[in-house]
């Protein structure tokens, strides 16, 4: 299947052509953000790959329907940026992810707890401008 991925950065190219490799499927590469302005673009496109940024309201998914998008492909959990009944009375498939990983959450979390506890967001800002006193950079 033919998908235009919109609001592309560098790692989803190399994820997602990764994730792609067996399946052959063709992955087209935009970064704009999809939007009623630019709702043309993937025009034609039978499948639709899009991210949290990216508008899909009625207009946008009328012009995606008449030139035979039939699927659109959420990477991300919430889908408020998509109008669900409209799809769904156009004949357009939505998907989206069902969940992150909790065990990621939980990793970043940690992750977060550390930096404010080590106060290592004000450490960074201090040897970026040239400064390496310890002051008041000791754990709680």
């Amino acid at each position: 299947m033919k998908v235009a991925v919109c609001s592309a950065q560098s790692y989803d190219r190399q994820f997602l052509l990764a994730a792609n490799r067996d399946a052959h499927h063709e992955l087209v590469f935009f970064e704009s953000h999809l939007s009623e302005e630019t709702r043309r673009m993937v025009a034609g496109f039978p499948g639709v790959c899009v991210f949290v940024n990216d508008t899909l309201e009625n207009r946008v998914l009328e012009t995606l329907a008449a030139e035979g998008t039939r699927l659109i492909a959420l990477r991300c959990a919430g889908f408020n940026n998509v109008d669900i009944q409209s799809a769904s009375l156009l004949g357009i498939r939505v998907v989206r992810v069902l969940a992150y990983s909790p065990h990621s959450v939980a990793e970043h979390t940690v992750a977060l707890m550390l930096t404010l506890n080590r106060r290592l967001h004000q450490a960074y800002n201090r040897v970026r401008n040239g400064n390496f006193t310890l002051q008041g950079l000791l754990g709680l």
